[in-house]
């Protein structure tokens, strides 16, 4: 038995991304932040959906064109395909854990 809480790393220099499941439409990723952003000047631009779950921590994510979102514990949001999107912030004090499902 699986569970998307055990065995977070210990060293979170860098983000950590690991695939939990995937086939040839779907893929399922938990995603660990410890205070990672993405880059300055860079955007996530996906060719799939990506829809967001926060399950622990908090982050600020920034879509082209709108306010910042601030995410917190139980926020999810759906991401369509090309919408340029950015994480300003994940709390450096504890981990962010995400689950990242593309479609």
């Amino acid at each position: 038995m699986n569970n998307i809480f055990a065995d977070l790393p210990k060293n979170l220099e860098q983000e950590v991304i690991e695939l939990l499941a995937s086939s040839e439409t779907i893929r399922i990723e938990r995603i660990i932040s410890k205070g990672q952003t993405t880059k300055i000047g860079e955007w996530y631009d996906q060719s799939q959906d990506e829809w967001v779950l926060v399950l622990k921590g908090e982050a600020l994510l920034s879509i082209e064109g709108r306010e910042i979102i601030r995410l917190t514990e139980g926020s999810y949001i759906n991401i369509p395909a090309h919408q340029k999107h950015r994480v300003d912030w994940t709390d450096p004090t504890q981990e962010t854990l995400w689950l990242a499902i593309y479609y």
